[in-house]
């Protein structure tokens, strides 16, 4: 396993075309009481004078947000938990680019953004929303700094597993929404996001990766703190 991780400060010299901060099921507390919080902080301000574009995953996203632009998350009265309906609110935005104008994506999680602060905030763009969920992809308008506040990245059984989990543990848990038919947690679940979870990484990849990012990453430019 040693060959695929490094410390931070062992790559903390080096700049990179791309990185993505991910999350963890810590959503009930507060930030400043993270053990690591202190240690991501420092990540989080390396990434603007040192990583081109940096993707914000789930809890990373509402941690980014909360960090660079001091967006407050929200608890919420029962768990965000299944499979929803978005829509793409910036079309002609890179990251959205070829998907429909309505898309489905995966959400496991008992917090959100303050979404006033959001619209109050001159910085982020909301790409892509849902009625139910609320915002669920973020970016400044640079696409240097990216918050994806879902999971498109889940396989197939990623939702069953984590309710079969909770279930078993005797945790107060809803059946995920719009993910087994008919609601039944004993029949093969419906993979309705797979294709525009590649899509985004793939159009991040592409746009912003690797056809934005300076050749020579000793000419990137930094965010302003």
């Amino acid at each position: 396993m040693k060959a695929f991780y490094k410390t931070f400060d062992e790559i903390k010299n080096e700049r990179f075309d791309g990185m993505i901060i991910t999350g963890a099921p810590i959503e009930d507390l507060d930030y400043e009481d993270v053990d690591y919080w202190d240690e991501l902080c420092t990540i989080m301000d390396y990434t603007k004078e040192n990583v081109y574009s940096t993707i914000h995953l789930c809890w990373g996203a509402l941690a980014g947000l909360y960090y660079h632009f001091g967006i407050p998350k929200v608890h919420l009265p029962e768990k965000m938990f299944g499979v929803f309906e978005h829509r793409v609110t910036r079309p002609s935005n890179p990251l959205v680019r070829g998907f429909d104008e309505v898309f489905y994506a995966p959400h496991s999680r008992w917090a959100g953004p303050d979404r006033a602060a959001i619209d109050a905030c001159p910085d982020l763009r909301v790409l892509a929303e849902s009625d139910a969920a609320g915002p669920m992809l973020l970016s400044t308008e640079s696409g240097r700094q990216i918050f994806v506040i879902g999971h498109p990245e889940y396989d197939k059984y990623t939702l069953d597993a984590e309710y079969k989990r909770d279930v078993k543990a005797g945790k107060p848990i809803n059946v995920p929404c719009n993910y087994y038919p008919d609601d039944d947690p004993s029949r093969d679940p419906l993979f309705r996001w797979r294709a525009h979870g590649y899509l985004l990484y793939t159009n991040w990849l592409n746009y912003y990766v690797y056809q934005d990012t300076p050749y020579d990453l000793s000419r990137l430019e930094a965010l302003e703190k």
